[in-house]
């Protein structure tokens, strides 16, 4: 299966009707049907990697200030032991270390993208932490370490955002600011012509990248899709939008 990235944006987007969250409804009729989900989400940040092995995962709401009908949604999905224990595998074999997490739920970057995704709740997920500190090589990494699940029908998602300065968000616009359509645009570049190199360091190469990017968190996991994506290196852009000026809706294939 192609790896996938996927940027979540506001809490709102799963309440949504646009061209973005249409590709994301229709997603699980255009696609092969996964046996499993493994999904690295940027709101759960750990200083080691870290693998979500709940039997039933609760619902983090992890977020204020939104529709009530937020508060009200569950997705209940359950973990997969055997597949945490290859991940945990995998990542050993690859000199990764990590740990195991019974307890912690699935975060509105999971929990949101997922039930546009496949609403049932009824494919078994793993999530998985990120981690800022680590560098960009490090991430890709990662991702790369656990490619060969895609072999065996897994399904690996980043769920982030490539734009993602919420000081600079404008609530009340239509328009799109020119510094988030040129950073995406050389992302988008360097993305097709997997450039590693420069997008390892985007930070000192791409445009407007610290207003962009002002915390690496939401972009950390575009490089651990792209990393699953290794062996063939082929990326295809499927959507880009933006709203509230600023925020990037992306979604990225990396087959």
């Amino acid at each position: 299966m192609p790896a996938y990235f996927f940027a979540h944006g506001a809490p709102s987007l799963v309440l949504e009707n646009n061209d973005y969250t249409d590709l994301l409804k229709q997603f699980k009729n255009q696609t092969q049907r996964p046996k499993a989900i493994v999904l690295f989400s940027a709101h759960w940040e750990a200083s080691a990697q870290t693998i979500g092995a709940a039997e039933t995962y609760e619902t983090i709401y992890d977020f204020g200030g939104f529709q009530d009908e937020l508060y009200q949604m569950t997705y209940p999905a359950h973990s997969d032991r055997g597949l945490v224990e290859d991940i945990q595998t995998l990542l050993s074999q690859h000199g990764i270390a990590s740990v195991q997490d019974e307890q912690r739920g699935l975060d509105h970057g999971a929990w949101a993208i997922l039930k546009l995704l496949y609403p049932e709740a009824d494919i078994p997920v793993v999530a998985l932490s990120v981690n800022r500190h680590l560098s960009n090589e490090q991430q890709y990494a990662i991702g790369k370490a656990l490619a060969s699940l895609r072999e065996k029908d897994v399904l690996i998602i980043g769920s982030g955002g490539t734009v993602h300065n919420l000081r600079r968000l404008n609530w009340q616009t239509d328009g799109i600011d020119a510094w988030a359509e040129q950073f995406d645009q050389w992302i988008q570049e360097k993305l097709e012509a997997w450039d590693l190199e420069a997008l390892f360091r985007y930070r000192e190469l791409a445009p407007h990248a610290e207003t962009a990017v002002p915390t690496s968190e939401h972009f950390i996991p575009l490089l651990l899709a792209m990393g699953a994506g290794d062996a063939t290196r082929k990326a295809k852009l499927l959507h880009r939008s933006y709203q509230y000026g600023n925020l990037s809706l992306s979604c990225w294939q990396f087959d």
